[in-house]
């Protein structure tokens, strides 16, 4: 009897250490995995994403992008222009790193969009800012509402009246406003003769996030802008104080052609990252095809080495 009972209690015993290894053995339906489902089943597919020009800690305008409702043009680039004013309602969309502009007390009297033109109506608080941030508050707006894809030119109103002049810098401003105006200026010109202005984008970090600034220099230097993109941003130390850029310094331009909607740059073997697998890292093609979509009116940039076609970028698809 009393050896029954102990095969009977080493039998039960044997039964629960193996339904103990059976469910360590076998996963347990992971929560994560279900509150990712969940979540993926909740996703808003009206929330869209724009690209706004925020200043960063260096104090320079940069591309960050916002999550925006879809809407129509003129709702848009209303909401996206909220968000470059200042303690706006909407400021827990802007990134860390990044602030506002426009004065706080700014108002958008009304926008109207026709023919990729977008007329833009503000109050005078618009102007209330310090003489070194005028301008800037400009080029926010102007990189901002093109950056909407059918928007092209932009007319800033202040009061009702096309505003053509700056009341603290003097500048005289054209009525019709677009990306040739340039942003986060710097000059390095020894006369005014042979200007060439370019627009080059650079990167910048923020904890471990990159993102890009875009920098409109003026040179006096007459060759095709394309050359002058490829030496600056391979030129540029891979880590600075404030711009970076991923673009090998061995890198070199062998020839380009621009043909119907698309310009063909062709480059050395040091355009690659890994040149067994013949890698470009994202962020030259990046800074490479955001640069092109500043100073060419073309649609795609194709990579080649050895004359082949390595990569094609669609240039409003990366904008």
């Amino acid at each position: 009897m009393i050896k029954q009972h102990i095969i009977k209690k080493s039998l039960i015993s044997f039964a629960v250490i193996f339904a103990l290894l059976l469910m360590y053995l076998i996963p347990k339906q992971d929560s994560t995995l279900s509150n990712i489902k969940q979540e993926l089943y909740y996703v808003d597919s009206s929330i869209d994403t724009e690209t706004v020009y925020l200043l960063n800690n260096n104090n320079m305008l940069s591309r960050t992008i916002i999550a925006i409702d879809k809407k129509d043009i003129e709702s848009k680039a209303k909401e996206m222009i909220e968000i470059l004013i200042k303690n706006n309602k909407e400021e827990d969309k802007i990134p860390n790193g990044f602030k506002s502009l426009l004065p706080s007390n700014t108002k958008i009297i009304n926008i109207e969009y026709k023919n990729e033109v977008i007329k833009i109506n503000f109050s005078k608080e618009l102007l209330n800012v310090k003489k070194e941030d005028e301008e800037k508050v400009i080029e926010s707006i102007i990189y901002t509402l093109t950056s909407v894809e059918g928007v092209k030119k932009v007319i800033i109103y202040v009061d009702n009246k096309i505003l053509t002049k700056l009341p603290k810098t003097k500048i005289n401003l054209p009525s019709t406003l677009d990306r040739s105006y340039g942003i986060n200026k710097q000059y390095s010109i020894s006369d005014y003769k042979n200007i060439n202005k370019v627009t080059i984008y650079y990167l910048d970090k923020y904890n471990d996030n990159y993102y890009y600034v875009p920098v409109t220099k003026y040179l006096n230097d007459s060759r095709e802008k394309i050359k002058i993109i490829i030496e600056e941003l391979s030129n540029i130390p891979i880590y600075n104080s404030e711009l970076m850029s991923f673009l090998n310094s061995n890198t070199e331009l062998l020839n380009i052609k621009q043909e119907n909607d698309s310009i063909f740059i062709n480059f050395n073997k040091f355009i690659f990252s890994d040149l067994d697998e013949r890698n470009i890292l994202e962020e030259v093609i990046y800074s490479i095809s955001l640069s092109v979509g500043d100073n060419y009116n073309l649609k795609e940039v194709v990579f080649e080495y050895n004359n082949k076609e390595i990569y094609k970028s669609v240039i409003k698809t990366i904008e």
